[in-house]
């Protein structure tokens, strides 16, 4: 598999030291993949995503305290955060968000095959789909900084946590719908159509 970026192109760049631990990370995820399609979710071990990536098992904790972090996590989501904090204060925030999550979605489709093996796993594995319920309340922390950085409102409001946890909630459910279809649909109108429900509301 393509080994991912390090750094969106032309956005925020990245030291030596944060890149070595993402081409370790990138190893142990390409190891993981690999072995999921060869044999299945469950019949994957730590051991064995770690001899293939030719590292010890605690280095695979290290940077993923569980198999399922391996599928879920990424290394975009702190440039794209900072992607739209930089954006011009001007600009309408869902010009800005949408700008920023088909960033994402262009990164993400790079590797075909893994976007759906993610996908995929997030239909069919419950223990998958628990663990994104838990590292859904992290990205909205994130976001939420975002947030409160263009309103001008504490990030711990009530306001801004549930905007962000209702907006982190909906953009999870296009990668399981993208799945549930077959993939048939473009990610792009995905994120389009999610977004337009919370620019605009649900038509009657």
């Amino acid at each position: 598999m393509t080994p991912a970026r390090t750094s969106p192109p032309d956005g925020p760049q990245l030291g030596l030291r944060e890149r070595k631990k993402i081409k370790t990370r990138t190893a142990i995820r390409d190891a993981t993949y690999a072995l999921i399609e060869e044999q299945g979710y469950d019949a994957t071990t730590i051991e064995q995503i770690a001899e293939r990536a030719e590292v010890s098992p605690s280095t695979v904790f290290r940077y993923f305290p569980t198999k399922e972090d391996i599928v879920l996590t990424d290394e975009y989501d702190a440039l794209l955060l900072e992607e739209l904090r930089v954006r011009p204060a001007d600009e309408p925030w869902m010009d800005s968000l949408r700008y920023v999550m088909r960033r994402a979605i262009g990164l993400s489709t790079e590797e075909p095959e893994v976007s759906r093996l993610r996908s995929r796993l997030l239909v069919e594995v419950p223990a998958v789909r628990s663990r994104m319920m838990q590292s859904m309340s992290v990205t909205g922390k994130l976001l939420a900084t975002a947030v409160a950085a263009r309103t001008g409102r504490e990030a711990d409001s009530l306001e801004v946590r549930v905007y962000t946890m209702s907006l982190v909630g909906g953009l999870s459910e296009i990668s399981q719908y993208w799945a549930e279809n077959d993939f048939q649909d473009d990610l792009g109108d995905l994120l389009d159509r999610a977004l337009d429900v919370f620019e605009r509301g649900l038509a009657p």
